[in-house]
Protein backbone atom coordinates (compact mmCIF):
# COMPACT_ATOMS: atom_id res chain seq x y z
CA UNK A 1 0.00 0.00 0.00
CA UNK A 2 1.65 3.11 -1.09
CA UNK A 3 0.94 6.00 1.53
CA UNK A 4 0.63 9.57 0.40
CA UNK A 5 2.79 12.49 1.92
CA UNK A 6 1.14 15.68 3.61
CA UNK A 7 -1.74 18.08 2.43
CA UNK A 8 -0.76 20.08 -0.39
CA UNK A 9 -0.46 23.86 0.69
CA UNK A 10 -1.27 26.78 -1.69
CA UNK A 11 2.02 29.04 -1.46
CA UNK A 12 1.40 32.32 0.21
CA UNK A 13 3.49 35.32 -0.24
CA UNK A 14 3.64 38.70 0.80
CA UNK A 15 5.77 41.80 0.04
CA UNK A 16 7.31 41.23 3.46
CA UNK A 17 8.29 37.42 2.29
CA UNK A 18 12.01 37.00 2.74
CA UNK A 19 13.93 34.49 0.41
CA UNK A 20 13.96 31.37 2.87
CA UNK A 21 9.75 32.09 3.80
CA UNK A 22 9.55 31.79 -0.07
CA UNK A 23 11.81 28.58 -0.39
CA UNK A 24 10.11 26.70 2.79
CA UNK A 25 6.48 27.82 0.85
CA UNK A 26 7.84 25.89 -2.24
CA UNK A 27 8.95 23.24 -0.03
CA UNK A 28 5.12 22.49 1.18
CA UNK A 29 3.22 23.34 -2.03
CA UNK A 30 4.29 19.64 -3.60
CA UNK A 31 4.61 21.68 -6.79
CA UNK A 32 6.72 19.83 -9.19
CA UNK A 33 9.67 21.47 -9.53
CA UNK A 34 9.82 23.48 -7.11
CA UNK A 35 10.13 20.28 -4.95
CA UNK A 36 13.36 19.79 -6.02
CA UNK A 37 14.68 23.22 -5.59
CA UNK A 38 13.99 23.45 -1.89
CA UNK A 39 15.44 20.34 -1.48
CA UNK A 40 18.60 21.05 -3.15
CA UNK A 41 18.86 24.12 -1.10
CA UNK A 42 18.89 21.89 2.19
CA UNK A 43 21.56 19.80 0.46
CA UNK A 44 23.85 22.09 -0.28
CA UNK A 45 22.93 24.20 3.02
CA UNK A 46 24.40 20.40 4.69
CA UNK A 47 26.97 19.92 2.37
CA UNK A 48 28.59 23.08 2.85
CA UNK A 49 28.60 23.99 6.51
CA UNK A 50 29.88 19.82 6.92
CA UNK A 51 33.30 20.00 7.98
CA UNK A 52 34.40 16.51 7.52
CA UNK A 53 32.88 16.75 3.51
CA UNK A 54 35.42 17.24 0.74
CA UNK A 55 33.48 19.45 -1.57
CA UNK A 56 33.55 19.44 -5.55
CA UNK A 57 32.32 22.38 -8.01
CA UNK A 58 31.67 21.70 -11.78
CA UNK A 59 30.12 23.81 -13.87
CA UNK A 60 30.05 24.30 -17.90
CA UNK A 61 32.07 27.31 -19.59
CA UNK A 62 28.98 29.05 -21.22
CA UNK A 63 28.14 30.50 -17.91
CA UNK A 64 30.93 32.37 -17.44
CA UNK A 65 30.13 34.50 -20.88
CA UNK A 66 27.13 35.73 -18.67
CA UNK A 67 26.58 37.86 -16.00
CA UNK A 68 26.31 34.54 -13.65
CA UNK A 69 30.33 34.76 -13.38
CA UNK A 70 29.98 36.74 -10.83
CA UNK A 71 28.09 33.97 -8.45
CA UNK A 72 30.79 31.12 -9.77
CA UNK A 73 33.36 34.13 -9.01
CA UNK A 74 32.09 34.32 -4.89
CA UNK A 75 31.17 31.31 -4.07
CA UNK A 76 35.26 30.29 -4.35
CA UNK A 77 35.60 33.35 -2.63
CA UNK A 78 33.91 32.52 0.12
CA UNK A 79 35.82 29.29 -0.06
CA UNK A 80 32.44 26.72 -0.25
CA UNK A 81 34.31 24.19 -2.57
CA UNK A 82 37.58 22.30 -2.57
CA UNK A 83 38.21 21.69 -5.97
CA UNK A 84 36.77 23.33 -9.13
CA UNK A 85 36.02 21.36 -12.74
CA UNK A 86 35.35 22.92 -15.65
CA UNK A 87 35.73 23.41 -19.34
CA UNK A 88 38.68 25.33 -21.69
CA UNK A 89 35.67 28.02 -22.38
CA UNK A 90 35.45 28.86 -18.46
CA UNK A 91 38.75 29.87 -18.67
CA UNK A 92 38.89 32.20 -22.08
CA UNK A 93 35.66 33.63 -20.94
CA UNK A 94 37.03 34.71 -17.23
CA UNK A 95 40.27 35.95 -19.22
CA UNK A 96 38.33 37.73 -21.93
CA UNK A 97 36.13 39.79 -19.62
CA UNK A 98 38.50 40.55 -17.26
CA UNK A 99 41.01 42.27 -20.01
CA UNK A 100 37.78 43.31 -22.20
CA UNK A 101 34.13 43.29 -22.33
CA UNK A 102 31.35 41.28 -23.69
CA UNK A 103 27.74 42.49 -25.27
CA UNK A 104 24.04 42.13 -24.82
CA UNK A 105 22.52 40.69 -27.63
CA UNK A 106 19.48 38.18 -28.84
CA UNK A 107 19.24 34.79 -29.63
CA UNK A 108 17.35 35.75 -32.82
CA UNK A 109 20.75 37.65 -34.31
CA UNK A 110 21.55 37.38 -37.89
CA UNK A 111 24.87 35.33 -37.71
CA UNK A 112 25.58 35.59 -41.25
CA UNK A 113 25.92 39.43 -40.32
CA UNK A 114 27.28 39.15 -37.30
CA UNK A 115 30.19 37.32 -38.79
CA UNK A 116 30.78 40.30 -41.78
CA UNK A 117 31.19 42.50 -38.09
CA UNK A 118 33.72 40.23 -36.24
CA UNK A 119 31.82 39.31 -33.56
CA UNK A 120 30.37 35.62 -32.52
CA UNK A 121 27.25 35.02 -31.10
CA UNK A 122 27.17 32.48 -27.94
CA UNK A 123 23.36 32.12 -27.41
CA UNK A 124 22.22 35.92 -26.27
CA UNK A 125 25.88 36.95 -25.84
CA UNK A 126 27.94 38.84 -28.30
CA UNK A 127 32.03 38.51 -28.11
CA UNK A 128 33.46 40.82 -30.21
CA UNK A 129 36.69 39.41 -31.90
CA UNK A 130 38.95 41.76 -30.26
CA UNK A 131 37.51 40.95 -26.60
CA UNK A 132 38.13 37.02 -27.40
CA UNK A 133 41.04 35.09 -29.69
CA UNK A 134 44.00 37.97 -30.04
CA UNK A 135 43.31 38.74 -25.70
CA UNK A 136 43.31 34.74 -24.67
CA UNK A 137 46.48 34.54 -26.90
CA UNK A 138 48.14 37.00 -25.62
CA UNK A 139 47.99 36.56 -22.16
CA UNK A 140 48.55 32.62 -21.91
CA UNK A 141 51.55 32.99 -24.22
CA UNK A 142 52.94 35.34 -22.12
CA UNK A 143 52.26 33.46 -18.68
CA UNK A 144 53.54 30.39 -20.14
CA UNK A 145 56.56 31.96 -21.16
CA UNK A 146 57.26 33.50 -18.05
CA UNK A 147 56.89 29.96 -16.37
CA UNK A 148 58.68 28.23 -18.77
CA UNK A 149 61.97 30.88 -18.13
CA UNK A 150 62.03 29.56 -14.65
CA UNK A 151 62.77 26.08 -15.44
CA UNK A 152 59.36 24.50 -15.40
CA UNK A 153 58.36 22.65 -18.46
CA UNK A 154 56.21 20.67 -17.36
CA UNK A 155 52.60 21.39 -16.06
CA UNK A 156 49.27 20.28 -15.19
CA UNK A 157 45.86 22.14 -15.78
CA UNK A 158 45.82 22.83 -11.97
CA UNK A 159 49.54 24.46 -12.86
CA UNK A 160 47.98 26.43 -16.00
CA UNK A 161 45.13 27.89 -13.91
CA UNK A 162 46.95 28.82 -10.74
CA UNK A 163 49.49 30.86 -12.99
CA UNK A 164 46.38 32.10 -15.42
CA UNK A 165 44.76 32.97 -11.45
CA UNK A 166 47.92 35.52 -10.47
CA UNK A 167 47.38 37.94 -13.68
CA UNK A 168 44.04 38.23 -13.18
CA UNK A 169 42.09 40.76 -11.15
CA UNK A 170 38.78 40.38 -8.27
CA UNK A 171 36.19 40.23 -10.68
CA UNK A 172 37.81 36.91 -12.18
CA UNK A 173 37.06 33.04 -10.57
CA UNK A 174 40.40 32.00 -11.57
CA UNK A 175 41.70 34.98 -9.51
CA UNK A 176 40.00 34.20 -6.27
CA UNK A 177 40.87 29.91 -6.88
CA UNK A 178 44.46 31.26 -6.72
CA UNK A 179 43.86 33.21 -3.47
CA UNK A 180 42.30 30.47 -1.90
CA UNK A 181 44.79 27.95 -3.04
CA UNK A 182 41.56 25.88 -4.46
CA UNK A 183 42.53 23.67 -7.98
CA UNK A 184 40.75 24.58 -10.74
CA UNK A 185 41.16 21.15 -12.99
CA UNK A 186 40.47 21.28 -16.56
CA UNK A 187 39.86 17.99 -17.98
CA UNK A 188 39.46 18.74 -21.46
CA UNK A 189 41.70 22.03 -22.11
CA UNK A 190 42.72 20.89 -25.17
CA UNK A 191 38.91 21.70 -26.29
CA UNK A 192 38.86 25.89 -26.31
CA UNK A 193 41.46 28.70 -26.60
CA UNK A 194 43.42 28.35 -24.18
CA UNK A 195 44.39 24.75 -25.04
CA UNK A 196 45.07 25.72 -28.46
CA UNK A 197 47.27 28.28 -27.12
CA UNK A 198 49.51 25.37 -24.60
CA UNK A 199 49.51 23.54 -27.78
CA UNK A 200 51.04 26.84 -29.95
CA UNK A 201 53.26 26.88 -27.13
CA UNK A 202 54.37 23.76 -27.15
CA UNK A 203 55.18 23.69 -31.03
CA UNK A 204 58.07 26.35 -30.05
CA UNK A 205 59.23 24.83 -26.75
CA UNK A 206 60.06 20.71 -28.23
CA UNK A 207 60.54 19.94 -24.57
CA UNK A 208 57.59 21.44 -22.82
CA UNK A 209 54.85 19.07 -21.61
CA UNK A 210 51.49 19.26 -19.87
CA UNK A 211 50.84 16.72 -17.40
CA UNK A 212 47.47 15.47 -17.04
CA UNK A 213 48.41 12.61 -14.57
CA UNK A 214 49.76 15.22 -12.18
CA UNK A 215 45.74 16.60 -11.81
CA UNK A 216 45.20 12.47 -11.21
CA UNK A 217 47.55 12.39 -8.47
CA UNK A 218 46.28 15.66 -6.65
CA UNK A 219 42.41 14.30 -6.89
CA UNK A 220 43.07 10.74 -5.95
CA UNK A 221 45.01 12.48 -3.21
CA UNK A 222 42.31 14.00 -1.88
CA UNK A 223 39.33 11.28 -2.49
CA UNK A 224 41.41 8.13 -1.09
CA UNK A 225 41.06 10.25 2.33
CA UNK A 226 38.48 12.13 2.10
CA UNK A 227 35.75 11.09 5.31
CA UNK A 228 32.77 12.52 3.34
CA UNK A 229 32.16 14.25 -0.53
CA UNK A 230 30.08 16.09 -2.13
CA UNK A 231 29.18 18.14 -5.18
CA UNK A 232 27.04 21.27 -6.79
CA UNK A 233 27.22 20.22 -10.94
CA UNK A 234 26.12 23.08 -12.49
CA UNK A 235 25.28 21.55 -16.26
CA UNK A 236 26.77 18.44 -17.52
CA UNK A 237 29.46 17.08 -19.71
CA UNK A 238 33.19 16.64 -19.01
CA UNK A 239 33.02 18.34 -15.67
CA UNK A 240 30.10 16.90 -14.03
CA UNK A 241 31.48 13.13 -14.95
CA UNK A 242 34.87 14.15 -13.72
CA UNK A 243 33.38 14.85 -10.43
CA UNK A 244 31.01 11.47 -10.66
CA UNK A 245 33.86 9.74 -11.81
CA UNK A 246 36.49 9.84 -9.02
CA UNK A 247 34.41 9.88 -6.15
CA UNK A 248 33.53 6.28 -7.17
CA UNK A 249 36.83 5.34 -5.55
CA UNK A 250 35.71 6.01 -2.24
CA UNK A 251 32.37 4.67 -2.76
CA UNK A 252 30.24 7.74 -4.19
CA UNK A 253 28.99 11.19 -3.26
CA UNK A 254 27.64 11.65 0.02
CA UNK A 255 25.86 14.74 -1.60
CA UNK A 256 24.77 15.90 -4.80
CA UNK A 257 23.09 18.26 -6.67
CA UNK A 258 22.87 18.75 -10.15
CA UNK A 259 20.82 21.18 -12.27
CA UNK A 260 20.93 20.70 -16.44
CA UNK A 261 18.10 21.50 -18.64
CA UNK A 262 19.43 18.30 -20.42
CA UNK A 263 16.84 14.87 -20.77
CA UNK A 264 17.55 11.55 -19.51
CA UNK A 265 16.12 10.23 -22.56
CA UNK A 266 18.80 10.26 -24.71
CA UNK A 267 21.23 8.60 -23.06
CA UNK A 268 23.94 11.28 -22.60
CA UNK A 269 26.20 11.74 -19.41
CA UNK A 270 24.70 15.27 -19.69
CA UNK A 271 20.85 13.77 -19.37
CA UNK A 272 21.58 11.43 -16.38
CA UNK A 273 19.81 12.11 -13.17
CA UNK A 274 22.21 11.89 -10.13
CA UNK A 275 20.53 8.99 -8.98
CA UNK A 276 21.45 6.78 -11.99
CA UNK A 277 24.93 7.67 -10.76
CA UNK A 278 24.04 5.32 -7.69
CA UNK A 279 24.12 1.76 -9.89
CA UNK A 280 28.00 2.76 -10.68
CA UNK A 281 28.96 3.51 -7.13
CA UNK A 282 29.15 7.52 -8.00
CA UNK A 283 27.02 8.75 -5.46
CA UNK A 284 26.25 6.46 -2.42
CA UNK A 285 22.85 5.17 -1.77
CA UNK A 286 22.09 6.65 0.96
CA UNK A 287 23.31 10.15 -0.51
CA UNK A 288 21.57 13.49 -0.15
CA UNK A 289 20.90 14.28 -3.53
CA UNK A 290 18.60 16.10 -6.05
CA UNK A 291 18.67 17.14 -9.85
CA UNK A 292 17.05 20.18 -10.17
CA UNK A 293 15.64 20.47 -13.96
CA UNK A 294 15.95 24.06 -14.57
CA UNK A 295 18.49 26.58 -16.49
CA UNK A 296 21.16 27.48 -14.61
CA UNK A 297 21.16 31.48 -14.71
CA UNK A 298 17.59 31.48 -13.94
CA UNK A 299 17.30 29.45 -10.62
CA UNK A 300 20.58 29.20 -9.00
CA UNK A 301 20.68 33.16 -8.13
CA UNK A 302 18.15 32.71 -5.96
CA UNK A 303 19.44 29.26 -4.09
CA UNK A 304 22.45 31.58 -3.82
CA UNK A 305 20.92 34.43 -1.64
CA UNK A 306 18.75 31.40 -0.22
CA UNK A 307 22.28 29.86 1.01
CA UNK A 308 23.96 33.12 1.68
CA UNK A 309 20.80 33.85 4.76
CA UNK A 310 21.70 30.68 6.47
CA UNK A 311 25.32 30.02 6.24
CA UNK A 312 26.04 33.70 7.08
CA UNK A 313 23.98 33.99 9.89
Amino acid sequence: MIEPGRPVKDISISKDSEINQIFQEMAESGGFESRNITEGLEILSSMIENQDCLKFLSFIGAIISTGFRGIIKDMIKKKWFDVVFTTCGALDHDIARHFSNYKEGSFSMDDKILAEQDMHRLGNIIVPLESYGPIIEEKVQSVLEQVYKTGKKEMSTADITKELGKIMGEDSFLYWAYKNDIKVIVPGIMDGAVGSQIWMFSQKHADFKLNLIDDANFISGLVFKAKQSGALLLGGGVPKHHALWWNQYRDGLDYAVYITTAQEFDGSSSGALVKEAISWGKVTQDAKQTTIHAEITTVFPFIFKALLNRLEK
